[in-house]
């Protein structure tokens, strides 16, 4: 018996689940977790050369943050 198994890429969701600010959540807990660090999105700014084919090569988000020491990046 085969095991059909649907996997999501991190850019895929990025694009097209976490820009939702219903979901800010899940992207601060997974950009704390992984830089160590409290961050809280404070937007999510469009990107020119996002590209809209699942076939594309690059998909870049950018954002501003703040840290839980009140520093922002971008």
């Amino acid at each position: 018996m085969s095991e059909t198994r649907t996997l999501v890429s991190f850019d895929w969701a990025i694009k097209n689940v976490l820009r939702d600010k219903a979901n800010y959540d899940v992207l601060e807990g997974f950009l704390s977790t992984l830089l160590e660090k409290e961050i809280r999105i404070l937007s999510l700014l469009e990107s020119e050369g996002n590209q809209q084919d699942e076939s594309d090569k690059f998909n870049r988000v950018d954002m501003v943050v703040e840290s839980g020491d009140g520093e922002i990046y971008v």
